[in-house]
Parts: structure tokens; C-alpha cells; sequence
């Protein structure tokens, strides 16, 4: 879902077109060069990375458990849910590019379109409740009246009109459709619970294997600790 686009690296100030909406590099080096250069303490990376993973699982997990006592509360969750699983998809793009494509690269193609898409349309939802458009405008119970006590998790994303970007410079026009055309394939339709299970599983395994690698500190022998072990939303 690459958008044609061109950018300098933020290294080498080479021109290159990205294969991602984050990246800013145009080749591994340059991104091990600027990491060296400008990092922090990697104990420190590390442990801010982990306290991320662990903050989106919690809140993932909290999901399948949650009943609809009280709307806004079940929309306040699923918010926070958004903000934490992008979050932490932005830090492993940025900051663990290779671990991110060494596990999206074990996925068959189908599942990979729609982890990615998932995520995208995740993205998309973030910009739009950050622009103070109401959460409820994209999810909510699927039928008219599930009644008191139906599980959040088994609220569905709804179809949305395609945004307004007008104000928004071309480049920035192009992702936010990207986005956009990713959340109704991948998200509208779809239940909360199976589309945040599979953006938490893939981050989750992604930070894993970057701390396998060596990129983040963590335990040996490939696997997590249960801060960094997969949600499962049902």
C-alpha cells in the first residue's frame, strides 16, 4: 500500500522513495549511522519499549472481560486501546524497522495485507479522534439494541464517508487515503476484539523478536515473558 512519494534520507540526504509512511532513511546503514549518533541509553529504549508492550497488552486484555455497563467508559477503552497499539506500532517502525520486517516476512501474503491494513486503519482512526471526531462515529454494538452487558470486544467498526483532506498537503493526502481505504477494508465490518487481537499479536511478536536480536534488551531463547506475549481478544 505504498503511496508514490519522495523524501531526503535523514542521514546521508540522499532522495529515495519509502516503502513506508514512517521511514526516513534510505538504507539499513544510514539508519544504524543516525541511531548511533543520536540514540539514548538502549537500557533506557528498552525499558520505555517494554512499558509500551505492557500497557497495550493490558488494555487489549481488558476488552474481552469488559461489558457495556456504562457507553462512554467502553468508548474511553477502546480509545485508549487505539492510542497504545499505534503507538507502539510507530516505535517498533521507527526504531525496529528489521524486526518488523522479519516477522511481517513470515506471514502468507493474505495475512500480511491484513495485519498491515489493520494497522493502517488503526492509524486512521488515531488521526481522526485526534482531530476531535467522536470515537462512536467508527464503533459500536452490532446490532441496534444489543441491550446492557454485551461485550465490548463484540462491538464492530462501522463503514465511514471518505475524510476531507483539502487542508492537508498532498503528501500528507495521499497517506490519509491509504489509511482511510485500509480501515474500510480491514476494520469497518469487523469485530473490536479481531482486529485489535491481530494488531497486538504482531507487535507483540515483533518486539519479542527484537529483543531476540539483540535490538531491545529482553530474555534469550526466543520466548517472552508473559509482559510481551500475545493478547487474545475472542
Amino acid at each position: 500500500m505504498a503511496v508514490a512519494d519522495t523524501r531526503g534520507c535523514a542521514q546521508c540526504g540522499a532522495v529515495f522513495v519509502p516503502r513506508r509512511e514512517h521511514a526516513r532513511f534510505c538504507t539499513v546503514p544510514c539508519r544504524v549511522a543516525w541511531n548511533r549518533e543520536h540514540m539514548g541509553d538502549p537500557a533506557a529504549e528498552a525499558s520505555a519499549l517494554q512499558w509500551s508492550i505492557t500497557a497495550m497488552s493490558e488494555t487489549t486484555q481488558r476488552l474481552p472481560q469488559m461489558r457495556v455497563w456504562d457507553r462512554a467508559r467502553a468508548m474511553a477503552m477502546i480509545g485508549e486501546a487505539v492510542w497504545s497499539i499505534t503507538l507502539v506500532d510507530a516505535t517498533l517502525v521507527r526504531h525496529h524497522p528489521g524486526a518488523y520486517d522479519g516477522v511481517a516476512d513470515t506471514q502468507a501474503p493474505a495475512e500480511r495485507r491484513r495485519t498491515e491494513g489493520t494497522l493502517a486503519g488503526l492509524r486512521f482512526v488515531r488521526n481522526r479522534i485526534g482531530r476531535k471526531v467522536s470515537l462512536d462515529k467508527f464503533a459500536g454494538p452490532g446490532a441496534p439494541d444489543p441491550g446492557i452487558g454485551v461485550r465490548v470486544a463484540g462491538w464492530m467498526w462501522r463503514p465511514v464517508p471518505e475524510p476531507a483532506l483539502t487542508l492537508l498537503p498532498p503528501r500528507a493526502q495521499a497517506w490519509e487515503m491509504t489509511r482511510y481505504r485500509a480501515y474500510e477494508a480491514q476494520l469497518a465490518g469487523h469485530t473490536i476484539g479481531e482486529t485489535f487481537g491481530r494488531a497486538a499479536a504482531f507487535l507483540t511478536l515483533t518486539a519479542a523478536n527484537a529483543a531476540d536480536v539483540g535490538d531491545v534488551s529482553g530474555p534469550a531463547g526466543g520466548r517472552p515473558p508473559p509482559s510481551l506475549r500475545p493478547a487474545r481478544l475472542n
